[in-house]
């Protein structure tokens, strides 16, 4: 792929039985992941209880970390690397959607947190972003008592009641761009709404990001075309994979979908816009569609895509989920 975004599902392989990461006693969720410098790699994921069912991802959810000897597992976890920390934080009952980097020698972990009273809406319409900040992807993470991105003050913003699934990517010609998705407060009560994105720039990797109002990723007609971004800057340009929710930009219903920028605020599909339907080939032949295959984060390896992680769910029930990391050529 160089130049304007190629065929990103050209690049996708067979998936062993390794990269398949999951828990009987959990739903996995968000998996993100980084190497130390000793080679080990590092996944940052979401997890939760299966006690409380699969909704409980906004009142339940912890960042948890696993280790494997390599990119494709398998991994075995670790530890819980964002706890709870108390009601009265406003990360303090639930953290999500991990995705992890290094930058400037050191690692950040970005997420959505929130608090509540334990039930959905009310954790929800309180997601707000942050960062963790450590010097070794074991810890310990630092996290700060306010938000790194808030809600906007005005009512009438299009980030006026949650924001979340941060994306960020450092610009080549210095500082670090953001895109989050955000929700406005001008649709029906609980969910609002509409449901956006938008894009936020900052000097250092821990902010203060300056929001851009204009929103990307959207699609005329839609009040809620895509979710969970990740961005990356590869051979001269942006690029973006984000969850299709219903084929607004493949046209191939549900699905994950390539988009590139000249410049992290312009953002238009690719020529080539599938990078996957909901599926998963695996090694040993076998094609299984899945219900859900969304949360992609990219691992890279000599600047260029290298493994693609994505959460997964295979029931009709959501009784079990799990994340995947399927090879890249």
């Amino acid at each position: 792929m160089t130049g304007m975004a190629g065929d990103f599902s050209a690049l996708i392989r067979p998936v062993p039985a390794s990269a398949k990461w999951s828990d009987p006693a959990y739903f996995i969720w968000c998996g993100s992941m980084v190497r130390d410098e000793r080679g080990m790699c590092h996944l940052f994921y979401s997890r939760w209880s299966k006690l409380f069912g699969f909704d409980a991802w906004v009142t339940h959810s912890d960042v948890a970390h696993a280790i494997a000897d390599q990119p494709l597992g398998p991994y075995r976890h670790v530890d819980v690397a964002l706890p709870p920390r108390g009601r009265e934080f406003w990360d303090g009952l639930c953290t999500h959607n991990p995705t992890v980097h290094r930058f400037e020698d050191r690692y950040y972990l970005y997420y959505t947190g929130n608090t509540g009273d334990g039930t959905f809406w009310s954790h929800r319409n309180r997601q707000r972003i942050g960062v963790a900040v450590a010097e070794s992807p074991d810890g310990p993470w630092r996290r700060s008592n306010a938000p790194l991105i808030d809600i906007s003050a005005d009512p009438d913003a299009p980030d006026a009641l949650a924001v979340n699934n941060p994306a960020v990517t450092a610009r080549p010609g210095g500082g670090y761009l953001m895109v989050y998705k955000a929700v406005a407060a001008k649709g029906e009560p609980p969910f609002g709404g509409p449901v956006v994105h938008l894009v936020a720039m900052a000097d250092r990797p821990a902010g203060p990001f300056t929001k851009r109002y204009q929103p990307v990723f959207t699609k005329e007609g839609s009040d809620f075309p895509a979710e969970d971004p990740y961005i990356w800057h590869q051979d001269g340009e942006y690029r973006a994979i984000v969850k299709d929710m219903e084929g607004c930009f493949t046209s191939a219903g549900k699905s994950l979908a390539l988009f590139e920028s000249p410049n992290g605020v312009d953002w238009t599909p690719a020529r080539h816009p599938l990078v996957t339907k909901v599926e998963i080939l695996w090694d040993d032949g076998r094609r299984q569609t899945l219900q859900a295959l969304e949360r992609p984060q990219i691992w890279f390896e000599d600047g260029r895509p290298a493994v693609l992680f994505c959460a997964a769910n295979d029931t009709t029930d959501w009784s079990h989920s799990f994340n995947v990391a399927i090879p890249l050529r």
